[in-house]
């Protein structure tokens, strides 16, 4: 007999500690204590919560942008490394399945960035990243793009879980890859981007993206969406004068949790920090699958072919010589 997990989710909503990673790690521990006293066994923060966003690229010129790069740099963390450590003891001694974005450093090179989310296990083990297929617009300018390897799908005790960074949750392709692979428990990190044109509605566009991916794939999505502190706002203010007025905007930040019928469970939340939780029950995916099925019997994979290369990229790939080579003799272990 078919048992479905249920269990209970929360999405966080709120600012990091601005370009510090130490203290946002221990901001992000007591958010994870509180989720789990209130018996979430899921958790999920925002896009590049450690340790915050580059909003310098939509108000200012690359070129002075470029301080801040160097500040953002320097502020990246390294996956694994010790504030992913940090964040896998607090999983570990909460029992919670996390799954958080974070600026990643490249452990190869001081010019690169990912934006990256990090799945970790209820045993306090990395169960692996995704790093943003495409960073979206002026993010350009601080992130580089991930690669194939990262669409996964992880087999955990609340379900099959996945997950996408912001603006890639429109991507069709890259949602029907994690479908494709049973996707039933989605979390789509966000950043809270006031500075959108003046008609665009950002929560209201956080919110239509999640709930087409649920309804498409007759699945769960946990939306989690940062917010705008003072403190960013003053740093920016040391950018441009007007950045009080572009970062202050309402409407700009949406978290919450879909169901499988498109519609939003319980009550989300709009700009303000907080935790927002709801009951998720995976045998509720079953009968709109009955009706749309499109990674089964709802479609036509004698006419549509989608191929994924999962293949890793990196740098360089090497050979080394064995330990007795026969043209250069054994090697001195000295």
């Amino acid at each position: 007999m078919l048992t479905l997990p249920r269990f209970k989710a929360a999405a966080v909503q709120a600012a990091p500690a601005f370009l510090d990673p130490a203290a946002t790690v221990a901001k992000a521990a007591a958010l994870i204590r509180e989720a789990a006293r209130n018996g979430a066994e899921l958790v999920a923060f925002p896009e590049v919560f450690v340790a915050g966003y580059p909003y310098w690229n939509w108000i200012t010129d690359p070129v002075t942008g470029g301080a801040w790069f160097d500040r953002l740099l320097r502020a990246s963390i390294l996956v694994p490394g010790p504030e992913i450590d940090a964040l896998c003891d607090v999983a570990r001694e909460t029992g919670v399945h996390l799954v958080i974005g974070v600026n990643e450093r490249s452990p190869v090179s001081l010019g690169t960035i990912f934006n990256t989310l990090v799945f970790i296990g209820p045993d306090g083990r990395v169960l692996g990243r995704h790093r943003k297929l495409v960073p979206t617009w002026a993010e350009k300018l601080s992130w580089a793009p991930g690669d194939g390897s990262s669409l996964t799908v992880y087999d955990t005790a609340i379900g099959p879980l996945g997950g996408l960074a912001c603006g890639e949750n429109t991507n069709t392709l890259a949602r029907f890859a994690l479908l494709a692979q049973g996707e039933l428990v989605h979390v789509a990190s966000y950043i809270a981007l006031p500075v959108a044109p003046p008609d665009y509605d950002m929560a209201e566009a956080i919110k239509v993206r999640a709930m087409a991916h649920c309804f498409e794939g007759k699945l769960f999505t946990v939306v989690s969406c940062s917010t705008v502190s003072e403190e960013i706002i003053e740093a920016m203010e040391s950018i441009v004068p007007d950045a009080r007025a572009r970062l202050q905007r309402r409407n700009s930040a949406f978290s919450g949790i879909i169901g499988p019928d498109g519609r939003v469970i319980g009550d989300p939340l709009i700009d303000e920090e907080g935790i927002v939780y709801a009951e998720i029950d995976l045998g509720k995916c079953i009968q709109p699958k009955q009706m749309h099925d499109i990674v089964g019997h709802y479609n036509r994979f004698d006419i549509f072919d989608l191929r994924v290369d999962r293949t890793p990229r990196s740098p360089a790939s090497f050979t080394d010589a064995p330990r007795d080579d026969p043209e250069t003799g054994p090697i001195d272990p000295a």
